[in-house]
């Protein structure tokens, strides 16, 4: 089969500015596959020609094995789109909403959209300009979801929740997509997001992907260590181990220690017996833990070092 989503060595040029800079990825049927990076990064162009809003300057955008452009009108109604700013009419109720939608989309599921209304607890018959930002995504998800879509796209839309509403929006969308088997591109930059919902993830920066697959494979690759700077020997790494297989993400000092964040090779990584390799650490130096949040600062770190030094 087909990918849903297929970037092919996509590129985008604001006058001087590069956007995107080869972006390539693939979203596979009924996953829940997170698009990571900071802001600036390229998430929200990517998604632009995704959608056919923007046209790509090369490469090539397929959506269900498809070319996507600005006339692809088709294509597009079989995707349920939540954008990052709800710009909806506030002398709308959503019963009123519901009525303007669904005549854009033959899709359109109006037992559907009810029920989602009610499980939402949004109230029918109130203005648009009295509810706040989650009530407006919840109500944006509504109308996405009872098109009935094949790919549900989010682009950043938890940006200015409070955590309540964020972590409700989340368990909603995880439970919605599980329950209807909906394949989803969801774009952030929160590295919780990405952990509370997604199956396989892509990390872009500089308008290109530097990592994409799951999440368990990157954080068993990643290890950290940190010595105390006193004890620490200029040039020196944790063991020999680390000198010859392990490569260099992020370096800092924090705390009085020196950390650094290092990546396993591929072909080091444990077998299927869960045999894993055991490090001689230097004097000093110590283990750390890592979050999947100093996972991604330490790819970002290095992809953004790299690109200063050419």
């Amino acid at each position: 089969m087909s990918p849903v989503i297929d970037f092919d060595e996509v590129a985008k040029r604001f006058g001087r500015l590069p956007v995107l800079n080869g972006l390539c990825l693939q979203v596979q049927a009924g996953e829940v596959f997170g698009f990571l990076g900071r802001n600036g990064a390229g998430k929200s162009t990517a998604i632009r020609c995704l959608m056919g809003i923007t046209t790509a300057d090369s490469g090539e955008v397929r959506l269900f094995g498809e070319t996507v452009s600005p006339r692809a009108v088709a294509l597009r109604r079989r995707v349920g789109y939540v954008a990052q700013e709800q710009h909806m009419y506030p002398w709308m109720s959503p019963r009123t909403l519901g009525r303007f939608v669904r005549g854009f989309y033959p899709t359109w599921n109006e037992a559907r959209w009810r029920e989602l209304i009610t499980r939402f607890d949004l109230p029918i018959k109130r203005r648009l300009g009295t509810f706040s930002g989650g009530m407006k995504a919840k109500l944006a998800l509504a109308v996405a979801l009872s098109t009935r879509p094949e790919l549900l796209v989010l682009d950043e839309p938890t940006a200015g929740m409070d955590p309540v509403a964020r972590r409700e929006f989340l368990d909603l969308v995880r439970g919605e997509t599980e329950r209807e088997g909906v394949t989803t591109f969801f774009s952030t930059h929160l590295i919780d997001e990405i952990e509370a919902v997604a199956d396989r993830i892509a990390i872009v920066e500089g308008g290109r992907s530097i990592y994409e697959g799951a999440l368990a494979p990157l954080a068993s690759r990643t290890v950290g260590y940190s010595i105390a700077v006193e004890d620490d020997v200029p040039g020196s790494l944790p063991g020999p181990f680390a000198a010859e297989r392990l490569r260099l993400l992020d370096e800092g000092v924090r705390g009085g220690r020196r950390h650094l964040v290092m990546m396993l090779a591929e072909e080091e990584m444990p077998g299927p017996t869960g045999a894993s390799y055991s490090p001689v650490l230097n004097p000093g130096w110590r283990p750390e833990r890592l979050s999947l949040e100093d996972v991604f600062v330490a790819l970002v770190s290095r992809h953004i070092g790299a690109s200063d030094a050419r």
